[in-house]
């Protein structure tokens, strides 16, 4: 985006006397385009998807047991190798590292032949709508530090998520539901910096729900009766007009009006986005679901895809938090464990998005921090350590290819080898399919434009469909 008129004013006449009421004139009709911050807006170019569903699997998920099947791996399985890895560099007990086979089976996988383990048998069937990208990689090794370089583009400052600049550029069709929601049972590694705006208007970050009993606190109405509330709020909006006319030059004011006038839209839409009941047996089969059903994996799957059915622009799924997680050093067994939690769910969710013919308008997007060692200290311990060298994420649905693999990994997965994918360049993708160009989605902030991808990345064009 270009650099908002506000900050461009104020840097041109900061320092002049010449000019104070074309200053005024200029931040009032700015005020009034910012009354409303998530108003619809106009994409860069055509964009492929109009919706994102975002994935997140907490902790690192091994590559190398799920999507990126490594004979050579099997093969030399206790074989001692020789890298100056940051998760073992001068660590006591890993003088010597080994090389470690995967725990499970890989088979290829529908027309495609797409191998793909049997860690996740629902997602493996749908291996044909899916782009894998094996050559992802990352520029930190700490769970902290990579979380929250792959949702703000940021490895060591808090910046906007990359849900807070979707919403930014492109705002939201739906007034009634905020632009970006957040089901986050559990916290985070980086916390709230996960799906906050930073720097960009507040109505622009992510809106927490928890699946349960009360998904959004504070949703019921207080008052006894609905006429009373509509009064209440008629002379709310009279007192909140007559303060915004004398200070039209407060973005944040404007913020703040926009998020109560959302609050009170959710009342009534939030509570029908969430009520499962009108879905058919067949649907809450897909998802592995039943009638009683409040929470899981599952239960967030279906609300996402009723949520973008809805209207809302970016819809993002955490997978457990900052413990009790994927990141398996003392057994890959907690990887068994965890897989059945959202197997089933996302392989539901993209059947359920295909039959619907929404997988032309979503984007759907599976990932995590890092991947996890092709090696350890003894060939036979039973887990595996952090690994941001290489992992594999994927995409589906609206502007991918389908069946696809993209890059590769050497042959014990160890390094990015062929065609390598950094996150910045995974963001810029993102962006693109949504219309958006990352070197033109700009925020003015701290003397200097800032955007999701900084001065880096590059769309991934070859999995563009």
């Amino acid at each position: 985006m270009s650099i908002p008129r506000r900050h461009f004013v104020k840097s041109a006449v900061a320092s002049s006397m010449l000019m104070p009421g074309l200053l005024s004139e200029l931040l009032a009709a700015d005020a009034a385009d910012s009354a409303n911050p998530v108003a619809p807006k106009q994409p860069h170019f055509p964009a492929k998807a109009k919706s994102v569903i975002f994935l997140f699997m907490s902790g690192g998920v091994s590559h190398v047991d799920s999507f990126d099947h490594k004979p050579q791996l099997f093969a030399d399985h206790g074989k001692e190798v020789v890298f100056d890895h940051p998760e073992t560099r001068n660590r006591p007990g890993y003088e010597k590292i080994f090389l470690k086979r995967p725990d499970w089976k890989f088979t290829p996988r529908g027309k495609s032949g797409i191998e793909v383990s049997d860690l996740f048998p629902h997602i493996a069937e749908q291996a044909d709508d899916i782009s894998f990208i094996r050559s992802m990689h990352t520029s930190h090794s700490n769970h902290y530090n990579a979380t929250l370089g792959m949702h703000t583009g940021s490895f060591a400052f808090a910046r906007p998520s990359i849900g807070a600049w979707t919403s930014y550029g492109l705002g939201t069709v739906n007034q009634n539901l905020p632009s970006f929601l957040v089901f986050a049972p559990q916290m985070p590694y980086a916390g709230t910096q996960v799906w906050a705006s930073d720097f960009l208007p507040g109505a622009h970050q992510g809106t927490r729900v928890f699946p349960g009993a009360e998904p959004v606190a504070n949703l019921a109405r207080r008052v006894p009766t609905t006429r009373r509330q509509e009064l209440e709020l008629s002379a709310l909006a009279a007192f909140n007009e007559s303060h915004r006319s004398t200070r039209a030059d407060d973005p944040q004011l404007a913020t703040r009006i926009k998020a109560f006038e959302t609050a009170h839209g959710m009342q009534t839409e939030m509570p029908a986005a969430l009520d499962m009941s009108e879905e058919t047996e067949e649907t809450l089969g897909l998802y592995g679901m039943n009638r009683e059903t409040r929470d899981g994996f599952g239960w967030q799957c279906l609300a996402a895809r009723r949520l973008v059915e809805r209207g809302v622009r970016f819809v993002e799924l955490i997978h457990t938090g900052s413990s009790g997680n994927w990141d398996s050093h003392g057994n890959m067994a907690d990887h068994g464990r965890l897989a059945p939690q959202i197997d089933q769910p996302i392989a539901g969710l993209l059947q359920d998005l295909k039959q619907r013919g929404m997988m032309d308008d979503v984007l759907v997007v599976w990932t995590t921090e890092f991947g996890r060692t092709p090696f350890n200290n003894t060939a036979d311990a039973p887990g595996r350590e952090h690994h941001n060298w290489a992992f594999t994420s994927w995409l589906a649905g609206a502007g991918v290819k389908r069946g696809y693999v993209h890059g590769a990994t050497d042959e014990h997965g160890i390094r990015a080898v062929e065609q390598p994918v950094h996150v910045n360049d995974f963001h810029a993708t993102i962006l693109h399919l949504m219309g958006i160009d990352h070197e033109r989605l700009t925020w003015r902030h701290g003397g200097r434009d800032y955007r999701l991808t900084d001065i880096a990345g590059h769309v991934v064009k070859d999995v563009l469909s």
